[in-house]
């Protein structure tokens, strides 16, 4: 192997494969101090998306720890969450965030390291020095590797399990569905305590020792000027982050809108996931990079479960199909196979699905069925390819007897000319079961009524999928990776009319007729 070949960009300084396997010797080696392996011990660490941040997960990997990211964006008690609940012996930071990391490891009783102690990636002669040891643990494939905690969108965050061989098999089955080489350069500008980012972006680019460049954090004109420069051949990002290149876009002179167009046109593969796209800037990026995103569906308990193709059709709204090396099925309530065209829950196998919910025994057998991981999503099979429909707990509203999905009401009420963005969430109703409520976000200068909501919306929506119930915000609660915060939303509907700013209203007479 080539161990001159650039392995990483970040903060203007270029780093080989043989500069990362040196900085994670010395990782290793620190971390292991007087000890021959650290057995699966879990090891903690805040680290800005760079070379320092590779160096670290590698190092940690090296010395037989488990790596769990935290995330850059969470206030101290989130932090301290994860550090207690993963029982990391080992907490590390940048200089920058020491302040807070370092107090924090202490009240958990963990050692605190600071990533300067571990590696200086700056000097020279840490570049050219060899590794401090060599005689790091045997990592077998069944160990236990990573600890990444899930999003908190629908509970408590819960750490998912992945061993040595889950991560393997999740990158074989990318580096495979999106063909993957060693003369390709991602652009990451995306969290990295989230796998979209670990293993989507950064994993796969290492693996089959392609370029990474990583960004600190994500600036919608520093990825212009990127794309630009005609270099960046793999992207990937959340939808958030599409809609804040699209606005830069339409901020920028027509000279500048042209160089960043052209640039971008000469990428092999964009892909946009974390979150539902919408149609709208599916077909806005579309129109400015001739790039039609592509869209997949992953969970962090395997990563990517189903993509669309590569080559070939992109069916806006649709996730594609199974990735190499998953199986998945629909089933219906009572677990059984749901006919193709009719709703039923994504249920997965496979060497990639996660090995457990740590320190969550019950949790995790209730996960599975017979084998098969019970991701809680929605789905229909339409053509030979999946749609999703959201997730049961808080994207399927029953109103009226009727199955409604939020996203299919969301993607309608996006193309409004007033809405920016949108979140349909279902509230208790006693006549109804659940009433469809929405929080919007309106665009600059703009109004709207729910009366005028709604008779926009009849003339689109089924009487029953029109939402009963608005509320205009100034930003929906995300989190890390842009995905709304669901359990946020319906809190939101719950006030007085007065106290809570929400406006209720029956959409002319009975919405549907009820069914039993």
């Amino acid at each position: 192997m080539n161990g001159s070949r650039v392995a990483i960009v970040s903060s203007g300084r270029t780093y080989t494969y043989d500069d990362l396997e040196r900085a994670s010797s010395r990782v290793a080696a620190a971390l292991l101090q007087r000890v021959d392996d650290l057995h699966e011990a879990r090891v903690a660490f805040f680290e800005p998306p760079g070379f320092e941040y590779a160096a670290v997960h590698r190092g940690i990997w090296r010395a037989g720890g488990v790596a769990v990211p935290l995330a850059l964006s969470h206030p101290p008690p989130e932090l301290e969450y994860v550090v207690r609940d993963s029982g990391a012996s080992i907490v590390i930071a940048d200089a920058a965030s020491a302040g807070v990391l370092a107090p924090l490891a202490a009240g958990a009783g963990a050692r605190f390291a600071s990533t300067t102690e571990l590696i200086d990636a700056g000097s020279e002669r840490t570049r050219a020095a060899g590794p401090a040891r060599t005689d790091f643990p045997h990592l077998g494939s069944s160990r236990r590797a990573m600890i990444v905690y899930t999003s908190g969108t629908t509970a408590r965050p819960k750490g998912v399990v992945s061993t040595h061989a889950n991560i393997g098999a999740q990158i074989a089955s990318l580096v495979g569905a999106w063909e993957w080489t060693p003369t390709d350069r991602l652009l990451l500008a995306l969290p990295l305590h989230h796998l979209h980012g670990i293993i989507n972006g950064l994993g796969c680019a290492l693996a089959v020792r392609a370029t990474c460049e990583m960004l600190p954090a994500f600036d919608a004109t520093a990825v212009w000027e990127r794309f630009a420069s005609g270099a960046i051949t793999v992207f990937t990002a959340v939808p958030t982050m599409y809609q804040r290149l699209v606005a830069a876009w339409d901020r920028a002179p027509q000279d500048v809108r042209r160089q960043w167009s052209e640039g971008a046109r000469s990428a092999r593969l964009m892909m946009s996931g974390s979150a539902a796209l919408p149609l709208q800037a599916l077909e806005r990026w579309r129109e400015i990079t001739g790039h039609t995103l592509l869209e997949r569906y992953g969970m962090t308990e395997m990563c990517m479960v189903l993509s669309n193709p590569l080559h070939g059709e992109r069916r806006p709204g649709f996730v594609g199909t199974p990735v190499p090396g998953i199986d998945v099925r629909l089933v219906d309530e009572e677990g059984r196979t749901a006919p193709e065209g009719t709703p039923g829950e994504i249920e997965v196998r496979g060497a990639a699905v996660f090995l457990e919910y740590w320190r969550r025994p019950d949790e995790t057998r209730a996960a599975f069925r017979d084998g098969w991981f019970r991701t809680g999503d929605v789905a229909v099979v339409e053509r030979g390819a999946y749609r999703l429909l959201g997730r049961r707990a808080v994207d399927i509203i029953k109103t009226g007897g009727y199955k409604v999905s939020a996203l299919e009401i969301e993607d309608v009420l996006r193309t409004h000319d007033a809405i920016a963005e949108c979140a349909v969430v279902g509230v208790p109703d006693e006549e109804w079961g659940e009433r469809v409520a929405a929080a919007v976000e309106l665009k600059p200068s703009a109004t709207l009524s729910l009366p005028e909501l709604q008779e926009w919306a009849k003339r689109r929506l089924a009487p029953y999928k029109v939402p009963r119930a608005m509320r205009v915000v100034q930003a929906l609660p995300r989190n890390a990776v842009g995905k709304i915060v669901k359990p946020e939303v319906a809190p939101l509907f719950m006030a007085s009319d007065d106290a809570g700013g929400a406006q209720r209203g029956d959409v002319g007479g009975r919405q549907a007729k009820i069914l039993h």
